[in-house]
């Protein structure tokens, strides 16, 4: 089965490269773009709802924790240690991870190539946001105390496991089903921050991240399909889906359900990726459903750092 999953992900690799390297060199330009600030237009169209008034560097510490989240998961799968000291910044919290924890036991050189590539790109969007931030005048947040055991208990409520024993640290499938808890909220997270903010070069920056974690979600999406096309059944697809299905009823819906005809998750009416609020990605990877006051849980156990911490609905 390992040979014939090769196969099918192994044309996929070389364009995956070229990809990726179109992206870094995007990323470098909106860097250079994002220290030169430049005026808000002074008129733009009224969007529904109205956007919050939110700073926008309030809005990229935001996606600085749920990127520190993402580097610190593949980069345990990937090596089996986390961010630096220097890349985790001056009073960070710590990262709770299953005991023993060494990186995925890959029996695939092409996953741990691509857990690699997606550990790296996930890196560069933390180093990113920190100087942007810096760039735009503000203090960029430490990372928040993370929990990596947190997919134990994830899985008994998506009903994939009666008890939490799942680790995605276990092998090649487990590991896909870690990502794509995380892939597809990264997507909506930044398609929802859009609209708030104000500088068009941060949007633009913006922009560019959540492309490549439109790419890291198509990857992971096809990687499961293939994985069950290899093995003629439907076992991660199924378990994949009870994830959507938690995640929509903690963050407000807007998921596609995954299959061989249904990979890109966005809008059936006219192919727009979904989008989510701040509150609805703090009820996710919180774990808990709606409700004002929301402060911490789930995979940030004492919350995210920065003023966008606490749920407002």
């Amino acid at each position: 089965m390992e040979k014939k999953l090769n196969d099918l992900v192994d044309k996929a690799l070389s364009r995956r490269k070229f990809l990726a390297g179109a992206g870094t060199a995007a990323a470098g330009a909106m860097m250079i773009g994002c220290n030169n600030s430049t005026p808000a237009p002074t008129t733009t169209p009224t969007p529904t709802p109205t956007p919050l008034d939110i700073p926008d560097n309030d809005i990229l510490n935001f996606a600085l924790n749920l990127e520190y989240l993402e580097a610190e998961f593949y980069l345990y799968a990937a090596t089996g240690s986390g961010l630096s000291t220097a890349d985790a910044l001056s009073g960070a919290g710590t990262t709770i991870v299953p005991p023993g924890i060494k990186a995925v036991p890959w029996t695939s050189p092409i996953f741990a190539q691509y857990a690699a590539e997606i550990a790296q790109d996930e890196l560069n969007h933390v180093r990113f946001l920190q100087a942007a931030i810096t760039g735009n005048k503000g203090t960029p947040v430490s990372r928040p105390a993370l929990d990596l055991t947190f997919f134990g208990p994830l899985a008994v409520a998506a009903k994939i496991t009666a008890t939490p024993t799942f680790n995605p640290f276990d092998g090649n499938n487990d590991f896909l089903i870690g990502a794509f808890v995380f892939e597809d909220v990264g997507v909506t997270a930044y398609s929802g921050a859009a609209p708030l903010l104000a500088n068009n070069n941060i949007l633009n920056a913006a922009a560019g991240i959540q492309a490549v974690e439109a790419y890291h979600a198509a990857e992971i999406r096809t990687l499961i399909t293939a994985v069950d096309g290899a093995a003629g059944n439907q076992t991660y697809t199924t378990i994949a889906n009870q994830v959507s299905a938690l995640r929509a009823t903690l963050g407000g819906g807007n998921e596609t359900a995954l299959s061989v005809s249904s990979i890109v998750a966005a809008d059936p009416t006219n192919a727009i990726a979904f989008h989510r609020t701040t509150d609805q990605v703090l009820h996710i990877v919180y774990g808990a459903a709606g409700g004002a006051g929301l402060s911490k849980g789930g995979f940030f156990p004492n919350g995210l750092n920065g003023s966008i911490s606490v749920t407002a609905s």
